[in-house]
């Protein structure tokens, strides 16, 4: 069973920069398409970003492309994501998630969730 733990939320202001993390447990290998998505207040659980735990197929949603970068650390089965230039817009629940097999940006593909870390950009 693959499990999945995020940290490195917390409250920023606005233009600075976040490093989140997704620590793995279980069989995780390079099968797995691994994923950052987010949920705001209201709003449906949006993808991010996705690569494999060796680095390969990384693409970036729009609305981060160009401030982000997802970055895979295998040895210790960890998932990385750092953000810049945080604005308000980017407050909400951060997850990583992971499924067997290819890439999805529908969060309704993935079978495992970590239980999410609150980002909050406000001055």
């Amino acid at each position: 069973q693959v499990q999945l733990l995020e940290s490195g939320g917390g409250v920023v202001r606005p233009g600075d920069s976040l490093k989140l993390s997704c620590a793995a447990n279980g069989p995780i290998n390079n099968a797995y398409a691994m994923a950052w998505f987010r949920q705001a207040p209201g709003k449906e659980r949006e993808f991010l970003t996705n690569s494999r735990w060796n680095e390969e197929s990384i693409v970036y949603a729009f609305s981060v492309k160009d401030r982000s970068t997802i970055s895979m650390d295998m040895d210790r089965k960890t998932m990385y994501l750092q953000i810049d230039s945080l604005q308000p817009d980017d407050t909400a629940v951060y997850y990583c998630a992971a499924r067997l097999g290819g890439f999805q940006r529908s969060a309704h593909e993935y079978n495992y969730w970590g239980q999410g870390t609150q980002v909050t950009v406000s001055s």
